[in-house]
């Protein structure tokens, strides 16, 4: 029987190729490399930080976090000894306390329904 006809040609494809064939993780396991590969959802982490270290080292950062896609602040993480100025549709009372232990404000946002 030649080869052509042998059932070995047609395992070789299934969509993957028959050179390298189907490798288990080809780029690393899951946000592996960062920069310049695997950034889908960075912004919406680093954006508010990245904002508050552009502005004057005197006026106090304005952080949007309605704007980075989160309604809710936790007061969970240690704040930075800056003043800043929060604005969100909530705020935990250990979150409101934190903030305006580092002489920030907390700005209550309506929340924006599309209903």
């Amino acid at each position: 029987m030649p080869s052509r006809l042998r059932k070995t040609r047609k395992l070789c494809g299934h969509g993957h190729g028959c050179i390298r064939k189907h490798l288990k993780h080809p780029g690393g396991r899951g946000n592996a490399g960062g920069v310049p590969r695997h950034t889908i959802n960075f912004h919406k982490y680093y954006s508010a930080r990245v904002n508050a270290a552009k502005t004057k080292p005197r006026a106090a950062p304005i952080i949007d976090a309605m704007r980075s896609g989160y309604y809710k602040v936790l007061g969970k993480e240690k704040l930075p000894k800056q003043s800043a100025i929060v604005k969100a549709g909530f705020f935990s009372r250990r979150a409101e306390e934190k903030i305006k232990g580092v002489e920030g404000a907390c700005v209550l946002v309506a929340s924006h329904s599309g209903g």
